[in-house]
């Protein structure tokens, strides 16, 4: 009997080798495409912060645990920092809600501004959470990690996708992105942070988008742009290229007026 042989496009070994990087690269390319085209989704608005930030309350029931249990002066300070921190968790989660309900009344004949997240805990998992609250569709774009769960049980699962390559994750993030919310966190809302707003600077992405900071007392400890301007480093107008907020419904106003401006063709 002939043994039957593999054919290469069919071989793990050949995909998970050196060799097939470029195959497992375009992958990620194709595969979400695929996705996006079979469910309409034309568009989305990106919301980006910690992975670490928890909801009000799981914190108020860790500090009633915390007090009854005796726990230090130090450890009581840690819980009542995350609790302060908390509100962004609903915050995201509410304004991804109306973001949501807004974008189900546009008259267009594909799904318009979906939540987009990268499928984690925390502000992700808020602004997923809202988005399924308006019982509206939003995308996960998770990514492989050794330290950190992926895949919050909001995403709706037909959006749900998990990627191995950071680049090519941060690529679906931006091209059908119409909008960025930045919440408060850590290197990897940095990272995306200041890439997006590179590629806007240089105009290698083409198209208007709107970035909203949310969290002025954050943002200005955490990042001194004028300070970079000042300095010479940025130009005086890089500074109009984000918008900072603490409202939810500052937020929402001023992204439905952008987004109606930039890409309906009617005010809705």
């Amino acid at each position: 009997m002939k043994r039957k042989m593999n054919k290469f496009y069919d071989s793990q070994d050949l995909i998970h080798s050196p060799s097939g990087r470029m195959l497992r690269i375009m992958s990620e390319y194709i595969g979400p495409q695929d996705l996006f085209k079979k469910n309409k989704v034309h568009d989305t608005i990106v919301f980006f912060g910690s992975a670490r930030t928890q909801p009000r309350h799981l914190v108020q029931e860790a500090i009633v645990k915390a007090k009854k249990n005796g726990s230090s002066v130090e450890e009581l300070e840690l819980l009542n920092r995350d609790l302060e921190m908390s509100r962004y968790y609903e915050d995201a989660r509410e304004l991804a809600y109306k973001m949501t309900k807004w974008s189900k009344k546009l008259k267009q004949s594909k799904r318009r501004f979906i939540v987009a997240t990268g499928g984690g805990p925390g502000i992700m998992e808020a602004a997923n959470r809202g988005a399924a609250e308006a019982k509206g569709l939003s995308v996960g774009l998770n990514i492989s990690l050794p330290f950190e769960q992926s895949g919050n049980p909001y995403i709706s699962h037909e959006l749900e996708m998990e990627f191995h390559y950071f680049f090519m994750r941060k690529y679906w993030f931006v091209y059908l992105a119409k909008a960025l919310l930045a919440f408060p966190g850590g290197f990897g809302t940095f990272d995306e942070l200041f890439e997006t707003l590179t590629l806007i600077q240089t105009k290698k992405t083409s198209k208007s988008m709107p970035v909203v900071l949310f969290g002025t007392k954050f943002w200005d400890r955490a990042m001194n742009m004028e300070a970079l301007a000042e300095m010479g480093t940025i130009s005086p107008e890089d500074l109009d290229l984000m918008y900072r907020t603490d409202s939810v419904d500052d937020a929402f106003n001023y992204l439905t007026k952008r987004l109606s401006e930039l890409y309906l063709d009617e005010v809705e």
